[in-house]
């Protein structure tokens, strides 16, 4: 039993190796730049393959792999230095959620670069010459690898130390961490700085990925499988940390290797169950900081105005449009459109408590799938007509949002966002894992509309109006008592509190209505295709919903709509065409450079060139 306890752990500080490296580079970045770098699991996903590449030319020899190890990471770096030249530097000033937008777009176009060059299949990663065999540990194996492995992360972590605390260079570095306004003052040239700190994180992501080819070879999905295990790191560790990094990954690694033996149903979501409980008891993680002054560092938001003249002809002439489609339509375009409106409804809520409640989700999917799954499993198990469902769907959502919710409001900025990532990880797990009752992996099929609304104008009329009463109660809403209370809590919440308003309350209650709403969104998607599945509460959808927000523009109620509308209708129309996601990623960075505050941004612009229009739309 020594002997089995030894080599897990031996296994687990293996695994955390890769961890820091990836989850060191983007806490570096991050402290200096404060950009929440959605492409460092792209980087990642380059070290391993252009290490692959490296080591085949090579032939062989340890000097031939290490090497090959060294350079992936170093042209994986300048690929970092060329994202950070030619995007970032570029929108340095625009709201920071905007930049992670353009770093979405940077994921989609490296992933189908990547596809390009080295093809669908996946590689295997080449042993390390001198390191193929294993070590006998009282009756157990492991492979000397790994033990390379445990004494890597040491290594660079000690490496860094000395990096940041003896050279000019890395003083430079802490200081942009703690006021980038005051060394800039001091005649630091910022944008070199930014550069080369880019430099370093890339180049430790890409390291990362070459070390753990031998481990776990190279893939297409490494990149977003990636990611969400840096982000638990980092956030776990503490925020711009690097020896919180090293403990958290440490702590997620073993957990991982133990949780194996012990329960093995929970290594899915072991690092989000863990992530979970250190944010709640710990809200800025293991090493993390309080950041001082709130209230002063957070921008205002510029006041929503209710639409003028112009909008609300354009609204009207909108609806009057769809009223009209299904009597000239085609079938495939009324599945379209049904998709459209549910997309729209799904990013309004999330909107919701994104642009008046200042709370970023990571997670919003899940109010997606337990509503589409509340409805499912009322039809299996219940035998509920549709309309039972349907109401089903934004309750059991908005049970989930209001258990969830109560411990994501007393979080702010990426420690919430994160927590509510973890939140919808473990529902995800619980639907996947649960087969008994949602049906697992297969899911729950024969979820169809009732006989009334079986034809598809019929339940195109329905969505339709389901999906416009619930955008504008959103709306009426915002505008209300209970709207404004939110906003004055977004902008200071101190002054908030000064005044009486109990804001963690109406955050909460916020929070709650966008889940029912987003499961309204999702019993609508069950009943449009006769089934559900566990991807419903994937990460992916939650960041689909994210990007669909931030394309239309936070700041704006209009833009959810139209970015919703926008990005379910551009991935239909390029997802036949080869590397598509290059397409679409290009087009989301282009957006971005040109109109950095959305499209809903430039309907708000077109809307104050006529007189009497108010400032949003």
């Amino acid at each position: 039993m020594a002997g089995l306890i030894l080599v897990q752990a031996l296994t687990g500080l293996a695994s955390a190796a890769s961890l820091f490296l990836i989850a060191a580079g983007l806490s570096i970045i991050f402290g200096v730049t404060r950009i929440v770098n959605f492409a460092h699991g792209s980087f990642y996903m380059l070290g391993a393959y252009v290490a692959w590449s490296l080591i085949d030319r090579a032939g062989g020899g340890m000097f031939g792999f290490w090497g090959s190890v060294l350079l992936a990471a170093v042209v994986v770096g300048l690929v970092g230095v060329a994202v950070e030249m030619l995007l970032l530097r570029r929108i340095y000033r625009a709201p920071e959620l905007f930049q992670l937008l353009a770093t979405f777009g940077v994921v989609l176009m490296i992933q189908d670069a990547t596809l390009a060059i080295w093809g669908p299949e996946d590689l295997l990663g080449p042993r390390a010459p001198g390191l193929r065999g294993a070590v006998d540990l009282f009756g157990h194996r492991l492979p000397q690898y790994d033990l390379a492995l445990v004494a890597i992360s040491p290594l660079v972590l000690g490496a860094l130390w000395l990096l940041f605390r003896r050279t000019r260079w890395g003083v430079l570095v802490r200081a942009a961490t703690e006021d980038r306004d005051m060394v800039a003052a001091l005649g630091v040239n910022q944008a070199w700085l930014f550069t080369s700190v880019f430099f370093l994180g890339a180049f430790l992501a890409g390291l990362g990925g070459a070390i753990q080819l031998p481990k776990g070879g190279a893939d297409l999905y490494l990149d977003i499988n990636t990611i969400a295990a840096a982000f638990v790191v980092v956030v776990v560790g503490g925020m711009g940390s690097i020896a919180g990094a090293f403990l958290a990954a440490i702590l997620i690694g073993e957990l991982q290797a133990f949780a194996i033996l012990v329960v093995p149903q929970s290594t899915l979501v072991i690092m989000f169950l863990a992530m979970a409980a250190v944010l709640v008891l710990r809200p800025r993680g293991l090493l993390g900081r309080t950041e001082t002054g709130p209230d002063a560092a957070r921008p205002v938001e510029p006041l929503l105005g209710a639409p003028g003249r112009v909008q609300q002809a354009a609204w009207a002439g909108a609806l009057v449009l769809l009223l009209a489609l299904p009597l000239f339509a085609a079938d495939f375009t009324l599945v379209l459109a049904i998709d459209v409106m549910v997309a729209a409804l799904f990013a309004a809520s999330l909107h919701f408590i994104m642009g008046p409640g200042g709370m970023v989700s990571f997670g919003h999917a899940a109010y997606f799938g337990l509503g589409a799954y509340g409805a499912a499993l009322l039809v299996r198990h219940a035998g509920a007509p549709m309309e039972l469902a349907l109401i089903g769907a934004p309750l059991a959502a908005a049970a989930g949002a209001l258990v969830f919710g109560w411990f994501c409001v007393r979080l702010s900025g990426v420690y919430l966002a994160m927590l509510t990532l973890a939140f919808a990880q473990i529902a995800w797990s619980v639907v996947l894992q649960w087969t008994g009752f949602t049906g697992g992996d297969d899911g729950i099929l024969g979820v169809w509309p009732a006989e009334w609304a079986s034809g598809r104008a019929a339940y195109y009329y329905l969505v339709l109006a389901a999906s416009a009463l619930a955008v504008a109660a959103m709306r009426r809403a915002i505008f209300a008592p209970f709207g404004y209370a939110l906003r004055a809590g977004r902008d200071s919440r101190l002054r908030a509190e000064a005044i009486g308003i109990d804001t963690r309350r109406f955050e909460w209650l916020a929070f709650t209505l966008a889940g029912a709403m987003a499961g309204l969104a999702g019993g609508l998607y069950a009943f449009s295709k006769g089934s559900v599945f566990p991807d419903l509460l994937s990460i992916s959808r939650s960041v689909n919903a994210l990007v669909m927000v931030l394309l239309g523009g936070v700041q704006t109620l209009s833009g959810p709509v139209l970015g919703g509308v926008a990005f379910t209708w551009l991935q239909d129309a390029i997802a036949r065409l080869d590397y598509w996601r290059f397409i679409l990623g290009a087009v989301i960075v282009g957006l971005v450079l040109a109109f950095p505050q959305g499209i809903g941004g430039i309907w708000r612009q077109f809307g104050r060139r006529f007189r009497g229009d108010g400032e949003e739309g």
